[in-house]
């Protein structure tokens, strides 16, 4: 039996329910410093995890070599030579069950070891219908991920955040930054969909007034969104667009720099 207390934590998907785990792991491991914790999710997302301590990521590939039931078999396999000794299951999916299903058939786990994150689909539910709303104060999803880890025996309190220090800036960040204005607002016009995006004609009319004391940043995925983009550059002075043109890593880290950041709401609001 392990003697070192080792979690592995579960969260797939999306960029923006990913990167809301990343202030609760950093809270408890300022808790627990002595406690290992095993993210698995997605390669895009492992730059999220790269400043925690004691804290290392475990790649799902989905594509290839854990698609389906006998790759998550694999997958069980390759996390059982980690020696896990719990499981906070953040994500709550079919993947994650039979995950689940196989560390408690196959390696006996007790179920208080094992917790999965209670994602309040009734009260939600029960807060948007039509008629006859429960007008009933719902938790943040930071608090139902940090609730999963209560679960298995480690509170974890989040009640009092404390600040990320501003990490250097990066080679690449840096030649972006080297003949920037003193003040540096990032804007990400872009959301899944429309109805979350201020419109882009009204966007394009505030990027042009900020951009006249300012140097603003535009970010960005997508060919049609780096196109727009490099359109709105080429059109603004003061403007420089980073999308496509640097690493996701790169991105977090400028977005580390700026003075203020504007988002639409999508994955860029969460970072």
């Amino acid at each position: 039996m392990p003697t070192t207390q080792h979690i592995l934590v579960i969260r797939l998907s999306a960029m923006g329910d990913v990167a809301m785990t990343v202030p609760v792991l950093r809270a408890f491991t300022q808790q627990h410093p002595k406690v290992k914790l095993t993210v698995l999710t997605r390669p895009f997302f492992a730059p999220f995890f790269k400043d925690l301590p004691n804290t290392s990521v475990f790649i799902f590939d989905d594509k290839q070599k854990h698609k389906g039931i006998f790759g998550l078999f694999k997958l069980y396999k390759e996390l059982q030579q980690k020696k896990i000794t719990h499981i906070a299951d953040l994500h709550n999916v079919l993947r994650s069950k039979i995950l689940r299903f196989f560390f408690r058939f196959f390696f006996r786990f007790s179920n208080k070891k094992i917790a999965a994150i209670d994602k309040g689909r009734v009260e939600k539910k029960a807060l948007t219908k039509a008629d006859n709303k429960v007008f009933k104060q719902l938790k943040s999803s930071h608090q139902r991920y940090a609730d999963v880890f209560t679960k298995i025996g480690f509170s974890v309190d989040i009640s009092n955040p404390e600040k990320r220090a501003t990490p250097k800036a990066s080679k690449m960040v840096s030649e972006l930054l080297k003949n920037s204005s003193s003040k540096k607002i990032g804007i990400a016009p872009f959301a899944a969909y429309q109805a979350k995006m201020y419109p882009l004609d009204l966007t394009k009319k505030v990027i042009s007034e900020i951009a006249k004391t300012s140097t603003v940043y535009l970010f960005g995925g997508g060919k049609k969104e780096i196109e727009t983009l490099s359109t709105i550059e080429n059109e603004i002075e003061n403007c420089i667009s980073v999308a496509g043109k640097i690493q996701f890593e790169d991105e977090l880290n400028l977005i580390s720099q700026l003075d203020c950041m504007v988002a639409m709401d999508s994955g860029n609001a969460h970072l």
